[in-house]
């Protein structure tokens, strides 16, 4: 991969690394001072704004990014794009949030909290970080990301002191994604012109977001539907249970799909200008580096995940243990989806079939909610998140398998799959056999790693072989030098 890639992935990993540590802080605080009912306020009010959220959004981000990438070469041609797909967006905010205000008159409860959440909504009217990915330039977007989550957990820290105070912590959320969001205007005039305002145009660009915008519905489905079930057949304290879980799991999810959101970009614009064996070739290695990664964070985060949740949580949280285990298996599966749905199927113009994959996995996921929520409560929804997660990857891979050689992606994957089984095995062998404080929770996860990635070179890997060779061969340039 290339030096820019290399780069816009370490910026990306810099930040996602910081969006970790920022949860660390803050889950056990919050968990301890708001409880399982602030927790699962918070959680369920949330699910239902981000309804809001997506009617606004319109299926802007993914397909401003993608069209950005297509057309950077021409900034002209790039500027008129940017403000014809903004004001769409602005259209499409005032008419969401419209119809959450009818929301808000028939609902009859939890009102101030809707209130605050709803910040979130004209936020997105102000998002234009799809415009920097698509140029490729996430410096501005991460040095962003690092100061409004620093002040947000200042702010946290500061203001949010018990349970009452669980209105608070929802409007400070949301305000630091509105401030967030307006923080990038001031870098707009540096790489886009002034609008031509009879040279907009608008109704190709909705038709290419709408498409885009039907997948975003169906992934909604799976992501939050989940949320606002259990809210209703069980609970709001059952939602925190569940929140927490998946908040842990999707935490490290983010930095295996780092290297998708970076790799978005340039695949889009290798594949505008016909370099397919190159667009091949970046999926092979992405889809390479994810298994590793992915897998080993699995193993590591199931095998420890028992003290590990009431260490982080408190004990009110002990139910989220066997949670977080099964609902960490998504991890290999949600970065193998990204890879071919978002990554491949997107970028390349097929999104009717990254559409097919998302919506059958919902339907399958609001079906599985249905059977397995009432008997099971959270552990429910998780099984179905797993089940309509493997729904998705099996489909977005068949798609792909059409326009590329799929043995270079299955080759050799077993090897990853036996090293995670060996090192999930012996993390919770520690885990059971260990106190749940800090250093035995380190000590776990550092042991399932060796054990990982000694049989990953063993086995002869071909991402650590890989990896190994370029350790090897940066050395002998600084030692040239």
């Amino acid at each position: 991969l290339s030096m820019k890639i290399l780069k816009n992935y370490l910026y990306n990993v810099a930040y996602q690394l910081f969006a970790i540590i920022v949860p660390v802080i803050t889950t056990p605080y919050i968990t301890r001072v708001l409880g399982t009912k602030g927790v699962g306020v918070n959680a369920y009010t949330n699910s239902i704004i981000q309804y809001f959220v997506l009617a606004g959004s319109i299926g802007i981000s993914l397909y401003g990014n993608r069209i950005i990438a297509y057309e950077r070469d021409d900034r002209s041609k790039m500027s008129q794009t940017f403000w014809s797909l903004q004001i769409v967006r602005i259209f499409a905010i005032l008419v969401a949030y419209a119809a959450f205000l009818i929301f808000l008159f028939l609902s009859h409860g939890y009102r101030l909290a809707y209130i605050s959440q709803s910040i979130q909504i004209i936020a997105v009217a102000f998002d234009i970080s799809w415009l920097f990915m698509g140029l490729e330039d996430f410096r501005r977007t991460v040095i962003r990301n690092f100061i409004v989550k620093l002040f947000s957990t200042i702010a946290i820290f500061t203001f949010v002191r018990d349970s009452g105070d669980t209105l608070l912590y929802i409007t400070i959320l949301s305000l630091s994604f509105l401030i967030g969001n307006i923080s990038l205007w001031t870098h707009l005039n540096q790489v886009v012109d002034v609008p031509a305002f009879r040279q907009l145009t608008f109704t190709k660009h909705i038709k290419g977001s709408f498409f885009l915008f039907i997948p975003q519905i169906s992934m909604q489905i799976y992501l939050v539907l989940n949320k606002t079930m259990l809210g209703n057949m069980k609970g709001v304290v059952s939602v925190g249970f569940y929140e927490n879980s998946d908040k842990i799991v999707r935490i490290l999810l983010t930095v295996i799909t780092a290297i998708t959101t970076v790799m978005m970009p340039r695949m889009a614009n290798t594949f505008i200008h016909k370099q397919y064996q190159k667009l091949n070739s970046y999926l092979y290695e992405t889809i390479d580096f994810v298994s590793c990664v992915s897998v080993l964070m699995t193993a590591v985060l199931a095998g420890v995940a028992p003290t590990f949740s009431i260490w982080f949580m408190g004990d009110s949280f002990a139910a989220t243990g066997p949670l977080i285990a099964v609902l960490s298996l998504v991890g290999p599966i949600i970065a193998w989806s990204t890879v071919f749905g978002s990554q491949f199927l997107v970028t390349t113009g097929r999104e009717h079939q990254f559409t097919v994959a998302v919506t059958a996995g919902a339907f399958v996921n609001l079906i599985a909610n249905l059977f397995l929520i009432p008997p099971f409560g959270a552990m429910g929804a998780v099984i179905a998140t797993v089940i309509a997660e493997t729904l998705i990857t099996v489909v977005d891979v068949w798609f792909a398998g059409a326009y590329i050689p799929l043995k270079p992606v299955v080759q050799e994957k077993w090897k990853y799959v036996f090293a995670g089984i060996l090192a999930f095995f012996a993390t919770r062998f520690l885990n059971t056999s260990m106190p749940g404080n800090f250093i035995s929770l380190g000590v776990q996860a550092l042991a399932g790693t060796i054990i990982y990635l000694s049989v990953c070179v063993v086995l002869n890997t071909s991402f650590t072989t890989s990896a190994f060779k370029r350790v090897v061969h940066f050395i002998q340039i600084r030692r040239n030098q």
